[in-house]
């Protein structure tokens, strides 16, 4: 099954909730929630406080995307505010496998994301105990980029390891996702595609979202 997470960094922030709730009532799967903090990635965005507000509007589950140094520090308040499944990246600090844990702890669904110049061979290890993979197809830390379909090959070399594994995971794209660069990431093995201006920026969210899933 292939699902459609938008991405509320490209939507309005002064009516934040009305726009999750909008999302949901158009037919998206998931809320794809990017947590930026001006370190990591050169962003600000929002915090637990704000996860909170939003899941008093939309019932969605919460795809939680932490684009911080330190996730560890933070995810207890993420998983306490309402976040269903908590992705962070393999190149913030700390041991991976400890922080997959800690999410596991607190009863959510882990993910691990990788940045385009991160080699896939690095979650090996992990894979069996990842419920998303996100590989990232821009750059991370701001919406509008182009996608870029060099980044194919990394799925297709993820979802044939958790093949060889009996495994399946998510394997989640984030950047640039379309109804034309769609089909290439779910060709090599994506099932599940964040996408923020291209349904933020449509006039009509549902028919956006839509044409996603028809791609």
């Amino acid at each position: 099954m292939r699902l459609i997470s938008p991405s509320i960094l490209s939507s309005d922030f002064s009516i934040l909730g009305e726009e999750a709730a909008a999302c949901e009532r158009a037919g998206a799967d998931m809320l794809h929630i990017d947590v930026m903090d001006g370190h990591f990635v050169p962003n600000l965005t929002l915090g637990a406080p704000i996860v909170r507000s939003l899941r008093k509007r939309a019932s969605l589950p919460f795809d939680l995307h932490l684009m911080i140094s330190q996730p560890q520090r933070y995810i207890p308040d993420f998983a306490a505010a309402g976040a269903d499944l908590i992705t962070f990246h393999y190149e913030s600090e700390g041991d991976p496998a400890e922080t997959v844990r800690q999410i596991r702890d607190l009863g959510k669904k882990a993910g691990v994301s990788l940045k385009p110049g991160t080699v896939p061979e690095c979650l090996l290890p992990l894979l069996p105990s990842l419920d998303m993979i996100l590989v990232m197809t821009v750059e991370p830390g701001f919406g509008g980029q182009k996608f870029r379909a060099d980044m194919t090959e990394k799925i297709r070399f993820l979802r044939g390891r958790c093949e060889e594994q009996g495994l399946s995971p998510y394997i989640e794209v984030d950047g640039g996702v379309t109804p034309e660069t769609l089909p290439l990431a779910a060709e090599a093995g994506a099932d599940v595609f964040v996408a923020g201006s291209f349904v933020f920026s449509a006039p009509d969210r549902r028919a956006a979202i839509e044409a996603l899933r028809n791609a």
